[in-house]
């Protein structure tokens, strides 16, 4: 039996809004580098040319944007496993991740996800691709990949411990792979999928809220205009959730129009006094970090099962800083504490991170299409074209990263 969401037949659930960063479209080439073989053991669509380089975008060191070149010679994604396929990139996007790693946040635990066995060199990443979000179109598949076929429209998050979709091609596990919703564009499905699959593993995986319990709860999102964030409060809201949004004033308006019940602006200076004065909460998920999680927790209901999710961890940065082990085990101690800490307060203390999967997304692409058919219940990509950037251009990625990081834009879609 297939898994949950890849059978031939599944479906492919309203349309949600997506902040717009870079989106990067991909051209179909009418002439490339020479053709190379076929190999063995694949199925691959008859008329689909075969090259042996492409074009990327990559990373050869750790740094700042001098460390982006554009290059036409990167090698063509190989199938290594039978449940892999091969998408070609019809639009992508960059997040904050993607400036993160570019300077070198996560490398270490990054490099020990590539090569577990350390068997290859320090720096044998790079060249390196970024970008998480892909919205293409299947052109190869490995023998065990019966739920996809070339031609099929699809879209997926790339774990960041693989090369990413800045390139004309990219390859990924069938299991982490969905077909992309019939009513967007491949420049809006590449704005969903990496802070999609975030917010539904701290809400729905971790935070375990679902369509059957999250009725009248109430939730707290900190962070509310970042791109999680404006995907977790349409995903509760779906679920008939009554949301409390934090973020800045000039913010207000575009999380009330995702369905925000309340909005407290975080720079009033009363941020704190003022949630302390609402209803105790069932749920809080915190985007931002910091001082926030000193007294934050005490907004939740006491001894109820409410629950307090931060996607801000030091797992990376203790394993850059440490090493693995030493790392792994100061986050340990760290995780362990605070929940202790917690309980004993009679709230649950959890820890989410980014989690690829093609089931998850099945579930958030019929959230998509049902939104699109309760045209009450819509809301769509907001200017897709305003932040739309150019894949070829040599100054589009670099600009799109230094965006990424001095404005409010959460993502941005490069074609």
């Amino acid at each position: 039996m297939l898994p949950k969401g890849h059978s031939a037949g599944r479906k492919v659930f309203g349309l949600f809004w997506a902040r717009p960063g870079c989106a990067a479209c991909l051209p179909g080439r009418g002439t490339g580098p020479r053709p190379c073989p076929q190999p063995l053991g694949r199925h691959l669509h008859a008329s689909c040319p075969r090259w042996t380089t492409m074009p990327s975008w990559v990373i050869d060191r750790y740094g700042n944007n001098d460390a982006l070149r554009f290059t036409s010679n990167m090698m063509f994604p190989i199938i290594h496993f039978p449940n892999e396929v091969i998408i070609k990139v019809h639009a992508a996007s960059l997040n904050p991740i993607d400036v993160s790693m570019r300077s070198g946040y996560g490398a270490a635990a990054l490099r020990l996800k590539r090569d577990p066995l350390r068997i290859k060199t320090s720096g044998s990443e790079f060249p390196l691709t970024l970008g998480r979000d892909v919205s293409g179109v299947v052109m190869e598949c490995g023998l065990n990949v019966s739920y996809f076929k070339p031609g099929d429209e699809v879209w997926a998050a790339i774990p960041p411990w693989k090369q990413g979709t800045l390139s004309e091609f990219v390859v990924a596990s069938g299991n982490e792979v969905s077909r992309k919703p019939s009513c967007l564009s491949h420049v809006q499905a590449a704005s969903l999928p990496y802070v999609g699959l975030t917010a539904w593993s701290a809400v729905n995986q971790v935070g375990r809220l679902n369509k059957d319990n999250c009725s009248n709860k109430r939730v707290l999102i900190f962070g509310a205009s970042g791109g999680v964030g404006t995907f977790a409060i349409q995903l509760v809201k779906a679920w008939d959730a009554h949301v409390t949004a934090v973020c800045s004033q000039d913010a207000s308006e575009l999380v009330k129009h995702l369905g925000a019940d309340e909005v407290i602006d975080y720079k009033s200076g009363s941020m704190e006094k003022q949630l302390k004065m609402l209803p105790a909460f069932d749920f809080i998920l915190d985007n931002i970090g910091g001082s926030t999680e000193k007294w934050a927790p005490d907004l939740l209901k006491k001894w109820s099962g409410a629950t307090y999710v931060s996607l801000v961890t030091p797992f990376l940065v203790n394993v850059d800083r440490l090493g693995v082990a030493d790392g792994m085990l100061q986050t340990g101690v760290t995780i362990g504490g605070k929940t202790i800490k917690h309980l004993c307060k009679g709230i649950h203390y959890r820890w989410a991170f980014f989690t690829p999967s093609g089931p998850y997304l099945d579930e958030i692409t019929d959230l998509v299409n049902i939104g699109k058919d309760r045209s009450h219940r819509m809301i769509s990509v907001h200017n897709p074209d305003l932040f739309l950037f150019s894949f070829r251009c040599k100054y589009s990625v670099p600009f799109c990263l230094c965006t990424l990081l001095k404005s409010y834009l959460r993502k941005m879609p490069i074609k």
